[in-house]
């Protein structure tokens, strides 16, 4: 498993203060898979707080994806909902714990705030 990975589920905790501030509790399991292997992840999401086992769990949803891609979405070279639509990931169970969770997922680098954008763009024709 990567780096990366690992140091994205061990910041979960820390994190959740300021990207949980939504009332939804619930389960997450997230499957990482590579050829014939598949590494278990169980995210207890609930306000302001996250705890994360490596442990297979009955949760309230479950989200399958390869190492790779996940990897690439946790350094932010790929977009979660995109994935999903694209069927490289899946998704089952309770939406709202996926849209929830793909808050953790940073920004690509060269993604800009659209308020950003339109500042600038008023600011040249003003």
């Amino acid at each position: 498993m990567g780096e990366a990975i690992e140091r994205f589920f061990a910041t979960l905790p820390a994190r959740a203060p300021a990207v949980l501030r939504n009332p939804i509790h619930g389960t997450l399991q997230v499957d990482l898979t590579r050829e014939n292997r598949t590494e278990h992840w169980f995210v207890e999401l609930s306000p302001g707080s996250v705890r994360v086992l490596r442990e297979q769990l009955p949760a309230d949803a479950t989200f399958t994806v390869s190492m790779d891609l996940f990897e690439r979405l946790v350094t932010g070279r790929a977009a979660g909902m995109a994935a999903v639509l694209r069927n490289e990931a899946t998704f089952s169970g309770n939406v709202a714990l996926f849209l929830l969770f793909r808050r953790f997922f940073p920004d690509p680098p060269s993604a800009r705030d659209p308020r950003e954008t339109a500042r600038a763009h008023l600011g040249r024709s003003g």
